[in-house]
């Protein structure tokens, strides 16, 4: 019998299944995915599924913060301009600077005259009243100091000018320094304190009592320490000895009584550098500059009670206060001798210690220890 050969079907013959390892991710019951894994793709083309992974969640959190913190930088630096601007522009502006024969020439550093007048403005009767400062009328300087910043990071001096001390006014004689104030404004002082000292003033600052009260209450009180209890119905002050927060008005009247020492004016113009000290640092401290709560108040205060010279701008001002944060010596000129002329108690200098304090910040170098007053 011949065999005829097999005709091949005519539908396709299925090849028997070979079954491959299971891939990752599928349940071998239900086919479904795995907690913790996303569903499998094949991928078009390619004969292994691949797994897609999750989204990477610390990657984008680190995005989210980082374009969190440009955003609030940004911010800050918007604020800090819009603030610049509008300090800028309160600002109160002083011709203290005047060219004159023998003007002591530019030296290195920063020096800066401080004036506190008793100048009344911006205090109601009310609050005149209540701080007892009395209602004369006009300004008189108070407080003189002479602020020295070096360059580098050496330590500022702060000098008190006896407001009694005796020295030759330019176009008046000889008188008090105070009088020099009196006579020709801040031009005259200043270049009365040129001469005297020798050294060129680069920035002058003035604040009245009403624009002290304002900028103590804005930074929200300054803490003193009193080495004993003061009482003065004429400055308004009643505070016990030791640590404790002033306001404005108690700050006033610390600074202004004479209650205190065989000669108050020796211990008044210490209480003077140690207040300005306090108040400064505090007013440049971080939590005061980046709190807008007390940034604000305390530039618009600033802006609106203190006088400057035109050169002297928000960012000097800011300087000023980041220098202070920086131990600073505190000493009055060495005095000589308190003699009456005229009728009037006044303060002479001890010419040689005083020259020597004057040089030494001349040249920008520390102050000797032997130059320097205590009182």
């Amino acid at each position: 019998m011949v065999r005829r050969p097999l005709e091949p079907p005519a539908y396709p013959v299925r090849e028997p299944e070979v079954k491959g390892p299971e891939p990752k991710g599928r349940s071998k019951v239900y086919g479904k995915p795995r907690k913790g894994t996303s569903p499998v793709r094949m991928p078009s083309g390619g004969n292994e599924p691949k797994v897609q992974e999750g989204p990477r969640k610390p990657r984008r959190i680190g995005r989210n913060i980082a374009i969190g913190v440009a955003v609030f930088l940004s911010l800050v630096l918007i604020g800090v301009v819009a603030l610049f601007f509008s300090v800028q522009g309160k600002m109160n502006n002083v011709d203290a600077f005047t060219d004159y024969d023998g003007r002591p020439a530019e030296t290195p550093g920063q020096d800066w005259l401080l004036v506190g007048s008793d100048s009344r403005a911006g205090l109601s009767a009310a609050e005149r009243k209540k701080l007892r400062t009395g209602s004369a009328v006009g300004r008189r300087t108070d407080t003189m100091m002479l602020l020295h910043i070096p360059d580098g990071d050496g330590r500022p001096t702060l000098v008190s000018l006896p407001r009694d001390s005796y020295v030759p006014i330019p176009g008046n004689g000889n008188g008090k320094l105070n009088a020099a104030y009196a006579f020709g404004g801040p031009k005259l002082l200043t270049q009365t304190v040129e001469q005297v000292t020798g050294i060129r003033v680069d920035h002058y600052m003035e604040i009245g009592f009403g624009g002290f009260v304002g900028i103590v209450d804005a930074v929200g009180g300054v803490e003193i320490c009193p080495k004993q209890a003061i009482k003065d119905p004429k400055a308004a002050l009643n505070i016990k000895k030791g640590c404790q927060i002033m306001d404005g008005g108690t700050a006033l009247g610390y600074v202004r009584t004479r209650k205190t020492g065989t000669i108050p004016d020796f211990d008044r113009t210490q209480r003077q550098r140690e207040f300005f000290s306090a108040v400064v640092k505090k007013a440049a401290s971080p939590g005061t500059l980046i709190n807008p709560f007390t940034a604000v108040p305390l530039a618009n205060s600033a802006a609106e009670s203190v006088a400057v010279d035109p050169g002297t701008g928000p960012f000097n001002l800011l300087s000023l206060g980041l220098a202070m944060k920086n131990n600073p010596v505190t000493t009055a000129v060495p005095i000589g001798s308190l003699p009456t002329i005229d009728g009037q108690s006044v303060v002479k200098w001890d010419t040689t210690r005083a020259n020597k304090l004057f040089e030494a910040l001349e040249s920008d170098q520390p102050v000797p220890k032997d130059a320097l007053e205590k009182g």
